[in-house]
């Protein structure tokens, strides 16, 4: 009998930033910062485990945008544009570090590393990663979920719930078109819930989500089983809690593991360190300094002082720290067990670029863990639908309001700094349910610009711009999308009321906003399935 379970989730996601208007824009290395030092990597590690026969489960979900971007043909050549740019710098580093001992092995290290991303992304993945994540998911170890179309927050859109069955619909239908099948869970963004989503929820389908510890414990009547056993919902969904104390190991920069000063530091970079004319080719046109990617210094502690890295002793690091996760878990799993009469599931969810973007050793951390556990077998690791197809009694509570923001409820998304979105989104969801009512079965120059009117709410109702301008990184840039959704889907309803669209203008905003191509705008009607069969 297994004495409990390790449910690891990964959440992969990035608002949708394609700007073909430009030959280079700023915010879409996003993407492709994320894509060579979280998605490849892990992927990597992956590739790995199934290569040497390695017993593990893992859940990852990826967003309706993220791998909307992936498929995208203009993004997938400049993510490779991107990669050839730092190879030909680390090219440029090893002669410049050539005979420095501390740095000449690390230029020599990011070399090699991003060759063999290329090889991985060019050569070997032909720049379609939905594709290598689809296999992936083939092989029964790893478990792809979606998330709401374009991320929104949804304790916002709680009074327009068409809006929220959209943001559901769209989502799943999409992952059925990427990935073959229906997801079994979703990742809700930000883990934002509010009583009565679990009803949409499984109207669509879905049969678990996850939620913030909070929620469950709050929730009427108490959860006999803390977050350790999930719930089922008053609609029959299942809810997962995430467990704090795992949770704060990874996550914390202080207490945990990301923060060692034998690991990398991710904010001393050679694209601000190194001089601006010798960085000019690999940074912003107009010599706005960026983050390379290639970082020579560790955390080294509280100063300002930062002393060389060194990759071995992370490594080493790396694999202590995941003997000391599995060491935590197993004695968290055996005193759950010593109290209570169930077989104990921890949850641990993490965004996934923590791994490798952030934490540059997480991949290789998830790596030791996944084989540690394998061969050491303390517990069990197990995707939610493995865990509910082998479990079936579950207590039956309604949870409360929750998101694992700050604070554990709404004011990341909701504050001085950005609550003037929410006027721009309410009515954008107003019109395109009115919009939908009105005209049930459009065709033509009309079906058009009412797609197109559906796709501009949608990715007015990211819940990245929110959150951007509430940090105030990019906050001009969040706001300049919320403005531009709203104008764009505001002449678009205009258009589509008076009868007079504007077809060249139509086809300029189809190629800009081109998430989501076979959407069908009556989703908001609730009648038609959200993405065309054609």
């Amino acid at each position: 009998m297994d004495k409990g379970y390790l449910n690891l989730v990964l959440h992969a996601h990035l608002p949708y930033i394609r700007h073909p208007e430009h030959d280079y824009f700023l915010e879409e290395n996003w993407l492709y910062e994320a894509i060579t030092e979280s998605y490849i990597p892990l992927l990597d590690v992956f590739d790995g485990l199934l290569n040497d026969n390695v017993e593990f489960n893992i859940t990852l979900s990826l967003s309706p945008t993220l791998v909307e971007m992936f498929n995208d043909r203009l993004l997938r050549e400049r993510c490779l544009k991107h990669i050839n740019n730092l190879i030909e710098l680390t090219e440029k580093e090893m002669l410049r570090t050539k005979g420095d001992l501390s740095f000449e092995p690390l230029a020599k290290m990011y070399n090699n590393r991003f060759r063999r991303i290329k090889y991985l992304y060019d050569d070997c993945y032909k720049k379609d990663l939905t594709s290598v994540f689809k296999k992936l998911q083939d092989t029964g170890k790893v478990e792809i979920i979606t998330c709401a179309a374009t991320h929104a927050y949804l304790p916002t859109l709680s009074n327009y719930p068409q809006a929220v069955r959209a943001q559901i619909k769209v989502a799943v239908e999409s992952h059925i078109r990427n990935f073959g099948k229906a997801p079994e869970g979703i990742w809700l963004p930000e883990c934002g819930y509010y009583p009565g989503l679990d009803r949409i929820l499984k109207d669509a389908g879905i049969k678990f989500f996850f939620m913030e510890t909070h929620g469950i414990l709050n929730g009427k009547p108490s959860p006999k089983y803390g977050v350790y056993k999930p719930v089922s919902c008053p609609s029959g969904i299942i809810a997962f809690g995430r467990d704090i104390e795992s949770s704060k190991q990874v996550w914390s920069s202080i207490e945990g593991y990301p923060g060692d000063f034998a690991y990398r530091d991710f904010y001393r970079d050679a694209g601000f360190d190194l001089p601006v004319e010798y960085i000019r080719p690999y940074i912003h046109p107009d010599e706005i300094r960026i983050y390379t990617g290639i970082k020579y210094h560790r955390i080294t502690g509280k100063t300002d002082d930062k002393r060389p890295y060194n990759r071995k002793k992370a490594m080493a690091r790396a694999e202590k720290h995941a003997e000391n996760f599995i060491l935590n878990r197993k004695q968290q799993i055996e005193l759950l067990a010593r109290t209570s009469d169930f077989t104990p599931v921890i949850t641990a969810p993490y965004d996934a670029e923590l791994f490798g973007h952030w934490w540059f050793e997480g991949p290789d951390w998830l790596n030791f863990l996944l084989r540690k556990i394998a061969d050491q077998n303390p517990f069990r690791t197990i995707t939610s639908s493995q865990y509910l197809n082998e479990n079936s009694e579950f207590q039956c509570i309604t949870p409360s309001m929750s998101s694992w923001g700050y604070n554990g409820y709404n004011e990341v998304w909701v504050n001085s700094s950005n609550d003037w979105v929410y006027r721009h989104l309410h009515k954008a969801a107003e019109r395109m349910i009115e919009l939908s009512a009105m005209f049930p079965r459009a065709e033509g120059l009309l079906q058009r610009a009412l797609n197109q009117a559906a796709r501009e709410v949608l990715l007015l109702q990211h819940s990245d711009w929110a959150f951007i301008m509430k940090t105030g990184a990019a906050s001009d840039y969040a706001v300049r999308r919320i403005t531009g959704h709203a104008d764009r889907f505001s002449n678009l309803y205009s258009a589509a009321k008076s009868g007079n669209i504007d077809e060249k203008r139509l086809s300029e905003i189809e190629d800009k906003d081109r998430i989501f191509s076979g959407i069908d705008y009556r989703v908001y009607s609730g009648n038609e399935s959200s993405l065309s069969k054609g």
